[in-house]
């Protein structure tokens, strides 16, 4: 049986082809498994000539370290864990992007895919056990279990949503100022109806729909404040167009804002079978700008969130706690700005949109 600490391992026969160990090289050269473990630990002792030799032989045969073997060998890993959800495009972008920066500052990146499924606390588990040395979440759950554990273990950035936890760092978006934003573009465009889709998804859901009854308020609109119940996916969003374009016209708000890019998708797609026109009849702001927005089809206006900015935040939050643990938590709020596209126009000439 290997040593857990070697990157050794006989091949399984009849299996796939493995990946040459140590012991390969050792066999193909003639000469000792110990020497080569020598040579590929940089250690002293080995002549110039066998390190030569050997490192040669390695890249013939497509020899890699093993990674884990390695890592129980060390107190650090260098490793983040990064919990998101796969459909969320937003956070897949942060990922992406995340997982570059990191590498850049010499650490990897564990991925834990976050769905009904595999719940908070099964993915954070799966993570510590990866001996990550601190995790960022998008919107955990705070009851898990796992989460308090590592709360009280390692550093832990909350993403998306103001955290409830105060041992975590927080950063999240600029929610107030980006719902403003949007309803005052609506406001310029002459729209007094305006409603909001969303609410219904945690804390997240509940900030931005208080977000966006303050900016009505703020606009000399609160009297127009309207919450269709709904939460971040294509369907939520579809039912909550289904749901206004049945209303008769005088009825309808003449723009809604959507509490995500995916929820405004659907609206857009539900209003177009309705023959509900876009942005003729109604306008459509969504929330994240992420690619979809930018695709031909859907055009649609939304309040941008700025990745490079939540990474380079999650990135540096997570090097300071790991420098400094006993340091204060932080409270990172990232900027936004609104961008237009197609899916905004003029308010129609209602009786119910007329100013009074």
């Amino acid at each position: 049986m290997s040593n857990p600490g070697d990157d050794d391992g006989e091949a399984a026969s009849g299996g796939l082809p493995q990946l040459p160990t140590m012991r390969d090289i050792a066999h193909h050269l003639g000469v000792s498994r110990q020497l080569v473990s020598l040579v590929m630990r940089g250690a002293p002792g080995p002549s110039a000539e066998s390190r030569d030799r050997i490192l040669a032989a390695a890249r013939d045969l497509g020899y890699r370290p093993n990674a884990s073997a390695r890592l129980l060998r060390q107190r650090r890993t260098h490793l983040i864990g990064a919990m998101f959800v796969l459909r969320n495009p937003f956070e897949v972008r942060f990922v992406e992007r995340f997982v570059e920066r990191a590498a850049e500052e010499g650490f990897g990146v564990v991925l834990g895919a976050h769905s009904d499924e595999r719940p908070t606390d099964v993915v954070v588990s799966d993570l510590m056990a990866q001996r990550v040395e601190a995790l960022v979440a998008f919107n955990p759950d705070p009851a898990s279990p796992a989460l308090q554990d590592a709360l009280d273990r390692l550093p832990v950035v909350w993403l998306g949503e103001k955290s409830p936890e105060a041992r975590a760092d927080n950063v999240r978006v600029d929610e107030v100022t980006g719902l403003r934003l949007a309803v005052e573009h609506l406001v310029e465009l002459g729209h007094q109806d305006i409603a909001y889709v969303g609410g219904d998804a945690g804390i997240v859901g509940r900030d931005r729909a208080e977000a966006y009854r303050s900016a009505m308020v703020r606009a000399g609109l609160g009297d127009r404040v309207e919450v269709v119940p709904g939460d971040f996916g294509e369907e939520d969003g579809a039912a909550a167009a289904r749901e206004i374009a049945s209303r008769p016209e005088r009825d309808r708000p003449t723009a809604v804002l959507s509490c995500g890019d995916l929820s405004a998708v659907g609206l857009l797609a539900a209003f177009a079978r309705a023959d509900v026109s876009v942005p003729d009849d109604i306008s459509v702001v969504g929330f994240d700008d992420s690619y979809v927005c930018a695709l031909s089809y859907n055009d649609l206006t939304s309040v941008r969130q700025d990745v490079e900015a939540t990474v380079e935040a999650a990135l540096e939050t997570v090097l300071a706690r790991l420098a400094q643990p006993s340091s204060t938590p932080l409270d990172v709020l990232t900027p936004t700005v609104l961008v237009t596209r197609g899916s905004t126009g003029r308010a129609p000439a209602t009786a119910a949109n007329a100013p009074s």
